[in-house]
């Protein structure tokens, strides 16, 4: 596979589109406001975290050898695994107790933003790419 990162964050903004229209055409007249509101919510942090995801690949296949980089890919997606993913449960089963675990994925996309910002600030290493191009 080309990019692990690249097609976790493809599927991830294909199944936030789709859940996103789920919710506008079939739940608008189902859930009430407010637990369309926690819906809306799941799937707008699901499409901007599906692009961060698409943007750490594309650094990430420029810098394979980045441990920040994989654990900030990997915690990204966990973030959206379980903050969007118990947001929804949260909005279509009204399991109120799901709310619990949804700081677990806000604090997984926190810290995966952290490692990219750390990354940012680390001086380029020559990597076998560059060299071979000189």
């Amino acid at each position: 596979m080309k990019s692990v990162f690249l097609f976790l964050g493809a599927i991830s903004a294909l199944l936030a589109v789709a859940f996103g229209a789920f919710g506008a055409h079939g739940l608008k007249n189902i859930l009430s406001p407010e637990l369309m509101v926690t819906y809306q919510t799941a799937v707008n942090y699901q499409m901007w975290h599906a692009l961060g995801l698409i943007g750490i690949s594309i650094i990430h296949q420029q810098n394979p050898e980045s441990k920040l980089l994989a654990w900030s890919g990997r915690l990204m997606f966990l973030g959206i695994l379980v903050f969007s993913g118990s947001l929804y449960l949260l909005a279509l089963l009204n399991i109120k107790e799901l709310g619990m675990i949804t700081p677990i994925g806000g604090v997984s996309f926190m810290i995966a933003w952290a490692l990219l910002a750390i990354f940012s600030t680390k001086k380029p290493q020559k990597s076998r790419y560059n060299s071979a191009r000189r």
